[in-house]
């Protein structure tokens, strides 16, 4: 990477001198002995680092300084003086400048600050180029889903973001709860700040304790230095509460207390800590039900639930299945060798996924290591997903042909799945079917399918003259 350095210092000298020492350093040099035609040159090049002097004639150093860091923010500045005192040196700081060096200096002591401050720029430089990859990773737009009811969801989210309320996220075990809160996250105003995050229930109540708030050397055995927790460690930033239910009651009653005040102890001190830091958390558990039964407390479920968010299992948005598999083989099949087959693709669709959508991925994986061939058929799914193969194939074969039934067989099966599917609704199965609601009640007395809780949607038919439909069935 070529760095390029500008030197402005109404010393003519003193600018060449520090021009011949840099060049053999391998950076690239301009100098300049006017502050505003180095301004005028500052504008028209890109420039990682300037040299400025501090008291010059026309324009003072703060002056470019000023100007310098309203043209481009991200280049650095260290000011050179013979005339340093305290109060210059804090202005300067607070204009902007990187850091000051007092003339007559060491050229190593030169080089060593810039070499220190250009790390520093890079390494701010790449911090800030993850976190725009990172933001574009979970933008909601971003999110694998093409499902109404998830769109819905990410829209929410998007909405809550712009605001510092805590948000409980539901849902059961494999359906993205974490991806949502990094999505909160990323299009929150916090999103520069760090998302630190937890599983409450993969760690023991002391170690929790310890992990949450930190601990001082001594605390406890094995506490051998002082540690900031993860609340220091997300201030200004997000804290995700995985799996929050598991917390135990005497841990509840301290994050409580973080909630309403911004405030704890670490382990072992009594000096009060405070934070600013969001909190979300998620859980697959009913915590009204834990309320109930004593193991959940209510003051703290509804600190958390200020703003509930609840993610739909899999096979409640089966249109998303098409994309996420797609998505999962570009994952771990970046050269696109391996395709599923339309029958592997229809059956993954109608199983239930009951792992949600880290079960799929799952699945996606397995098959593209195991696929002996281009095409990837069931038998390279893993075994739940052969066994459920294995099931529809054995119903399938139980159903008996409709050129080996009756009519009134046929007809049987039609309006029973007509009830099936509009959920037991009279007037929707007969309009499916073409017939009249009338003759729907006829055709499920005839088949001993009509029941007590079916008699008030023909109440009001009482008395009316029955109409055949001019279809058939």
């Amino acid at each position: 990477m070529n760095i390029s350095i500008l030197i402005i210092d109404d010393e003519a000298k003193m600018g060449k001198a520090l021009r011949h020492v840099l060049l053999r350093e391998g950076y690239n040099v301009d100098i300049c002995d006017n502050p505003q035609k180095g301004l005028e040159i500052f504008e028209a090049s890109t420039y990682h680092l300037v040299l400025c002097d501090l008291r010059m004639p026309g324009l003072s150093g703060l002056e470019v300084l000023d100007r310098v860091k309203t043209l481009r923010p991200e280049t650095q500045v260290i000011m050179m003086t013979a005339y340093a005192t305290a109060e210059t040196a804090v202005d300067a700081m607070k204009k902007g400048a990187y850091d000051y060096i007092i003339k007559p200096f060491a050229m190593d002591e030169l080089k060593i600050l810039i070499q220190r401050c250009l790390k520093e720029q890079l390494l701010e430089s790449e911090n800030e180029r993850l976190k725009d990859q990172l933001q574009e990773k979970f933008h909601p737009a971003n999110v694998v889903s093409s499902s109404k009811i998830m769109d819905h969801l990410l829209r929410q989210a998007q909405k809550v973001a712009a605001s510092s309320a805590t948000v409980l996220i539901t849902g059961e075990s494999g359906t993205g709860k974490e991806l949502l809160a990094s999505v909160i996250h990323a299009a929150s105003p916090r999103a520069a700040r760090p998302l630190v995050t937890i599983n409450c229930g993969a760690v023991s109540e002391t170690l929790l304790e310890s992990e949450l708030f930190g601990h001082k050397r001594g605390a406890f055995t094995g506490a051998v230095e002082n540690r900031a927790g993860l609340f220091e460690t997300a201030d200004g930033g997000t804290l995700f509460l995985d799996e929050v239910g598991e917390v135990s009651p005497a841990m509840q009653v301290k994050l409580l207390r973080v909630l309403q005040s911004g405030e704890f102890q670490r382990v072992g001190e009594s000096n009060p800590i405070k934070v600013d830091v969001r909190v979300l958390s998620a859980t697959n558990r009913d915590l009204q039900q834990m309320i109930n039964d004593g193991l959940f407390r209510a003051d703290l479920y509804y600190r958390l639930n200020v703003v509930p968010l609840s993610i739909p299992p899999l096979r409640e948005r089966r249109e998303d299945i098409p994309d996420l598999i797609e998505h999962f083989l570009k994952r771990y099949d970046p050269d696109r060798r391996h395709l599923f087959k339309p029958a592997t693709l229809r059956l993954m669709q109608e199983y239930d996924w009951p792992g949600n959508v880290r079960e799929l991925e799952n699945a996606v994986e397995h098959a593209v290591v195991l696929a002996d061939e281009d095409e990837i058929g069931i038998e390279a799914l893993p075994m739940a997903l052969r066994t459920f193969a294995g099931q529809v194939d054995e119903a399938a074969q139980q159903i008996p042909r409709l050129e080996d039934m009756t009519l009134e067989e046929a007809e049987r099966i039609m309006i029973r799945a007509a009830m099936e599917r509009t959920n037991n609704n009279m007037t929707r199965a007969a309009q499916e079917l073409g017939i009249t609601r009338r003759t729907m009640g006829y055709r499920l007395k005839k088949y001993g399918l009509y029941t007590k809780a079916l008699s008030d949607q023909m109440q009001d038919l009482e008395g009316e003259e029955e109409e055949e439909s001019c279809h058939t069935l």
